[in-house]
């Protein structure tokens, strides 16, 4: 049984967790999702961690009351062969985690350099990242609202399933790597843009790869923490 943590601070948290369900289904893994909203619940028992998007500022003032951040970042210390994904806001977090901590992802990074909200778009990406393949994507129930009312959207099978051409990407207020000084490995491009990053057994993309039916992305976390926990 794997458990895979989820910082509850913003963004599509509860698409993560059906991504995750439905990556674990893919796999036939076991893995129990904890809903990480306090410090004290990155305990040393997680196998891997997802940082969801948002928007970072307010995402680093929300966790102040529950120190959930500094659990976080305390864990990924702690822990630096556990694997951990982060997607846009998430990788800003990872890029640039502040209070003198040093930097989980080897890549600088830039908030909102693609431009408003009405800038946002979907595109297909190439992505070289090493994950489990499958013949199609593995439906799974949809969850039901949890205490707070929340249930994830629903994800458009025609419109974010897999291309043959790549990956459907899609950017959101996204953020931006610089080529200059990147001290980890390219593993998302669109065009000549590098929008995926894998330094080490952390991996953060600007896109958001919960919102499609392509799971690849977990399907990584997963095998990673497999492995990871097996070396243990």
């Amino acid at each position: 049984m794997l458990r895979v943590g989820i910082a509850m601070l913003q963004g599509a948290r509860h698409e993560h967790a059906e991504a995750l369900r439905g990556a674990s289904k893919e796999l036939g893994f076991d893995v129990e999702i904890v809903q990480c909203r306090r410090h004290e619940d990155v305990d040393s028992t997680l196998d891997a961690l997802v940082l969801p998007g948002g928007e970072s500022t307010t995402m680093r003032i929300a966790s102040q009351h529950e120190s959930l951040l500094n659990g976080l970042f305390d864990w990924m210390d702690a822990h630096p062969q556990r694997p951990v994904l982060g997607t846009c806001a998430g990788a800003i977090l990872m890029a640039e985690p502040g209070d003198g901590r040093a930097a989980f992802l080897g890549a600088s990074i830039a908030r909102n350099a693609w431009g408003r909200q009405r800038e946002s778009f979907e595109a297909v990406v190439s992505v070289t990242l090493e994950a489990p393949e499958v013949d199609a994507p593995k439906a799974v129930e949809p969850a039901p609202r949890d205490r707070f009312s929340h249930q994830p959207l629903e994800v458009s099978s025609q419109a974010a399933a897999s291309v043959e051409s790549g990956f459907p990407g899609v950017f959101i207020r996204a953020p931006r790597f610089s080529n200059e000084g990147l001290r980890a490995d390219a593993i998302a491009t669109l065009g000549e843009e590098i929008v995926g990053v894998l330094d080490g057994a952390r991996l953060g993309v600007t896109f958001h790869p919960e919102l499609t039916l392509d799971r690849r992305f977990h399907r990584w976390l997963l095998t990673a923490a497999t492995l990871t926990k097996e070396a243990e």
